[in-house]
């Protein structure tokens, strides 16, 4: 009873539409959180580091929040993603895997993904210990930048390919996703110029706790 009342909602035509609109807007509230939450971070590291404030205590649990918050949201992202996915393979079939615009969008959320994965593991821990981006020795330093660069972008890039619908269809993949790593070289030289500026006014002292941390 319960899966044929379920297979005639399927194919409700009108309640297809009501369900992927509601997916959708989740989707979208999703999105902008977590974007919400990784610009005015990356802003607010961008501002702490040119004045050559240090990160305390406080700043580091907030991190360690943000970051939780952040995770939330690209799951929330992935699951209802693939729920209007599904939605419109129901309606579309095989050819709409076809799409460039979709393949596009897949790519740079798994990216986002890994790279989510490369900023929990790696930067922010040494974040927390060296107190500063600038007391990072010159490897993990970049490490750092790009990670950063390839984050913002990509937020970016995904919510234009999202509201983008306009170029469905009308662009090859790889046009698509011409402008892509070009904005992460970018992003990245502008974020390695400004932290070169602001080593030459002199090292950062971190704090004590930092130091116990390293130790």
């Amino acid at each position: 009873m319960a899966i044929n009342t379920i297979m005639s909602l399927l194919e409700n035509k009108e309640f297809m539409e009501l369900l992927r609109l509601g997916v959708v807007y989740v989707h979208l509230l999703a999105c902008c959180v977590a974007m919400g939450l990784v610009l005015t971070s990356d802003i607010a590291m961008v501002r702490d580091m040119l004045k050559r404030k240090v990160f305390t205590e406080h700043d580091n649990a907030h991190m360690e929040s943000l970051q939780k918050s952040v995770i939330v949201a690209l799951i929330a992202l992935w699951v209802t993603g693939i729920a209007v996915i599904g939605i419109d393979y129901l309606g579309k079939g095989m050819d709409y895997f076809m799409n460039p615009k979709l393949q596009a969008k897949v790519i740079i959320v798994s990216i986002l993904t890994y790279n989510g994965v490369l900023l929990h593991r790696l930067v922010l821990p040494a974040l927390q210990k060296a107190g500063s981006l600038l007391n990072l020795d010159f490897s993990a330093r970049m490490l750092a930048l790009f990670c950063g660069s390839l984050s913002a972008v990509s937020w970016m890039y995904a919510a234009m390919l999202g509201v983008g619908r306009p170029l469905a269809w009308k662009y090859s993949l790889s046009e698509l996703l011409m402008a892509y790593p070009v904005l992460i070289v970018l992003g990245f030289l502008t974020m390695f110029a400004l932290t070169q500026r602001a080593r030459r006014q002199g090292p950062v002292i971190a704090p004590a706790w930092t130091a116990a941390m390293a130790n």
